[in-house]
């Protein structure tokens, strides 16, 4: 298995397209106890403490599962270790706002750029570093080009905290820009 092997594989795990703009001409950088890469198949499996880096873009789990179709289009599969979530995070294009995501298992699938949080899913949005929005369901499904999720509910997401399953959702306005500038006007 040589170096150039090794930076193929790491280089077909493209991050979503809605991802900071910066991000795409970023290096990627996977860390792993072992990789086994499938050239015939074009699939590649990290294990073990599994951290994915692209720019603005984190990715953690115990175990990340690559396909790549004929046409360059990734699917991966972040499951998350034993006990625990796995974990997603990446900047919005153009404003100072994460998106952070964990879920017992995270696909991704880069054609259609979307996100799916699957078993104990959390979604959240920070403005910087202030939590701003949080939900919570048995599945959350993000999509990263229109920033349009869906949460659904069910007996997976049963908990002391939530014993009926139920999605769970903390939302804070939008302030724009205007807003802000009308608000810091309007004192004296």
């Amino acid at each position: 298995f040589t170096f150039i092997a090794v930076m193929s594989v790491l280089g077909m795990l493209a991050m979503p397209a809605a991802a900071e703009k910066a991000d795409r001409d970023k290096p990627m950088n996977a860390e792993a106890d072992a990789l086994r890469y499938d050239d015939l198949k074009q699939t590649s499996v990290f294990t073990g403490n599994v951290v994915i880096t692209k720019g603005s873009t984190i990715i953690r789990g115990a175990q990340v599962d690559v396909k790549q179709d004929a046409e360059g289009y990734q699917q991966a599969t972040v499951v998350a270790p034993a006990g625990k979530l796995a974990f997603y995070r990446k900047k919005r294009d153009l404003v100072d706002e994460y998106i952070e995501g964990e879920a017992e298992l995270i696909e991704y699938d880069s054609r259609a750029d979307v996100v799916k949080l699957t078993r104990r899913a959390v979604l959240r949005r920070y403005n910087g570093a202030v939590l701003a929005d949080e939900t919570t369901g048995s599945q959350i499904i993000y999509d990263n080009v229109t920033d349009v999720f869906t949460v659904n509910g069910g007996a997976q997401n049963r908990t002391a905290a939530n014993p009926t399953g139920r999605v769970r959702a903390v939302l804070s306005p939008r302030v724009t820009a205007s807003a802000t500038a009308s608000a810091a006007a309007a004192v004296p």
